[in-house]
């Protein structure tokens, strides 16, 4: 499937938030509702003005991103619909392009996430507390070759 990276610009917004929604209930269904309404505000209102962001586009529609502070993989979320074929891939490709060597935070709980970011090359840091959801977090890093 045809896919273009690039830069995120205002209009994406919905394409972003949507993205996230969907593949959050399917990577973190042990999140709490309370939670997850708290990201919505915080995604358009903290994360993104203080993030480097990109987005995949197929068909003139936005169905992901990834948001970088420095090289650190702040967010990087995939419609469930275009998992799997190599967007995320290519999303990740242009981070380590911008950045090199990456770090990011994973819920342990999300086999999903850690399935794809074992797949892609990044290894274990350390492990610690998500203080807000009281969940187990993996911190990875990624280094290039």
């Amino acid at each position: 499937m045809t896919h273009i990276i690039r830069h995120y610009v205002e209009g994406d917004l919905e394409g972003v938030l949507s993205s996230w929604e969907s593949a959050s209930k399917i990577a973190h269904p042990f999140l709490k509702e309370e939670f997850l309404e708290t990201e919505r505000y915080n995604i358009p209102n903290v994360y993104m003005p203080n993030a480097d962001t990109w987005v995949a586009e197929v068909k003139g529609n936005v169905v992901g991103f990834i948001a970088l502070i420095g090289n650190e993989v702040g967010a990087i979320f995939l419609d469930p619909k275009f998992q799997g074929i190599g967007i995320g891939k290519a999303l990740m490709d242009k981070a380590q392009e911008l950045h090199g060597t990456l770090e990011v935070e994973v819920f342990k709980a999300n086999s999903i996430g850690r399935k794809f970011y074992g797949r892609y090359g990044f290894e274990f840091l350390a492990e610690s507390t998500h203080e807000p959801t009281n969940q187990g977090v993996l911190r990875l890093k990624f280094v290039p070759c």
